[in-house]
């Protein structure tokens, strides 16, 4: 170095002080791609070959060690801290609860992710609906719980309508009836626990036997 860098250095104030020169601001023949390499950089591709592969068809006349060392300042300069987005078990999870029962942080993130996704904010508003013809006994709802759920674009709910629709007056009577199956489908359950105890190794007789003495 001559003593004028010398000094000019050694005299420099502030940090942007020494990053001047003949190379600063200087134009690049990657400076009309940088627009289409910062958008494919967000979109998650950051393999520097198949970006140079992709800007020489739009014009580009440079080398790739020139795409390579722009992307490697992008891979080494600071990010900015981001929130972890929530597990789709973590957001089922808040759906499926009473709303009531629900931390405040936990309304507002569930808030924000039905801000952010039409999808699921009309998937919670469904799921909420059904839950209180279940817990109330409003059978007579359920037709328009149906209509509703099939004029929006959530196909794993057509399914379910669906289904629901095929047995619609048993659900609708399941859903206003004080009466419940949850006693026989607990000895229709014992039973099959008995069964899987022998293995297969018995027939009918010896299940009978069984869950006669068990009873």
């Amino acid at each position: 170095m001559t003593w004028r860098t010398v000094k000019q250095l050694a005299d420099a104030a502030r940090p942007e002080e020494l990053f001047t020169g003949q190379w600063q601001n200087r134009p690049s023949v990657l400076d009309d791609y940088k627009p289409f390499l910062d958008d494919r950089w967000n979109e998650g591709c950051t393999n520097a070959w198949q970006l140079w592969e992709e800007i020489v068809p739009l014009g580009y006349k440079g080398s790739y060690q020139r795409v390579r060392a722009y992307l490697h300042k992008k891979r080494t300069s600071p990010r900015p801290v981001v929130a972890r987005p929530p597990t789709s078990r973590t957001v089922a999870g808040w759906i499926l609860r009473q709303p009531e029962t629900l931390p405040k942080a936990e309304q507002l993130l569930l808030k924000a992710v039905r801000t952010h996704c039409p999808e699921i904010d009309a998937l919670t508003r469904h799921v909420r609906a059904f839950a209180v013809m279940l817990t109330e006994r409003q059978g007579e709802r359920l037709p328009d719980w149906l209509a509703a759920v099939r004029h929006d674009d959530l196909p794993s709910l057509h399914t379910l309508a669906a289904g629901i629709d095929r047995d619609r007056d048993a659900v609708i009577a399941g859903l206003t009836l004080p009466w419940s199956s949850g006693a026989v489908e607990g000895h229709v359950n014992r039973i099959k626990m008995i069964k899987r105890q022998m293995y297969g190794r018995a027939g009918f007789n010896l299940l009978r036997k069984r869950v006669l003495l068990a009873s």
